[in-house]
């Protein structure tokens, strides 16, 4: 193949890439609203609750107090959902300290419905404060392919583990499930550009942007994966610089 067209070619594919990956941000922003619309459902409810039974009892300045008194403890749970979770929707163009727990906790909540209908085990070791220099959004969109990723994988009532380590000065997150695995001869394309193993659903694309996206990020990302009888199974590893 000519020097100049394949160059064309490549040209046009980062291209369509980053167009994809802009799109992506954007599928998993949008989500993430969702998701976060119907979390502060109960705490609006108990808002207006609370609110009727203050006029009730509006002649008992005790009452009063202890429902305003649980109001105000109801809108620092709106706060802290509209604040922890919407942020690391909003588009950036630069990197931030960013605690990857609180990241990770907003990817699973935009999948939260998956998780629940297909009644996963989530397990998590998420603790608080490792931090990394990201752009918010990028990253997310990464840890949510990856989520969904274990999730299209996973049987009914499988295991969905996702942990944040600080070793070395790099701080990992893991992200495991135990579905069916992919195979060995399979495992050296998983990066590819269009490479996909879920046939009519996916475009083959969200692996390859998410390690474009880490590898901007000074981080790597890592794939293992076992197809074995009652020990199949895939794990992602990133590193990012602490």
């Amino acid at each position: 193949m000519p020097t100049t067209y394949r160059d064309d070619l490549e040209s046009k594919l980062a291209i369509a890439t980053e167009a994809l990956r802009r799109a992506e941000e954007r599928a998993a922003a949008g989500r993430l609203a969702l998701e976060v619309m119907h979390e502060i459902q109960s705490p609006l409810q108990a808002m207006q609750n609370l609110t009727y039974l203050t006029l009730q009892e509006s002649e008992s300045p005790a009452n009063v107090r202890r429902h305003m008194t649980m109001a105000g403890e109801q809108l620092a749970t709106l706060a802290f959902i509209t604040t922890q979770m919407l942020g690391f929707a909003r588009p950036s163009h630069t990197r931030q300290q960013i605690d990857l727990g609180n990241l990770a906790e907003a990817a699973l909540r935009i999948h939260q419905r998956k998780i629940e209908s297909k009644q996963i085990h989530l397990v998590k070791d998420l603790p608080g404060h490792l931090m990394a220099e990201v752009h918010s959004g990028e990253m997310l969109q990464v840890v949510s392919n990856l989520v969904v990723n274990a999730l299209d994988a996973l049987p009914p009532k499988g295991t969905l583990c996702v942990r944040i380590r600080r070793r070395h000065g790099k701080v990992s997150l893991l992200i495991a499930d135990n579905g069916h695995g992919i195979p060995a001869e399979l495992a050296q394309e998983i990066f590819q550009p269009f490479f996909t193993t879920k046939e009519e659903c996916g475009t083959g694309l969200g692996l390859s942007v998410s390690k474009k996206i880490v590898e901007r990020h000074n981080g790597v990302i890592r794939m293992r994966s076992s197809v074995r009888p009652g020990k199949s199974g895939t794990v992602f590893s990133i590193s990012l610089p602490a």
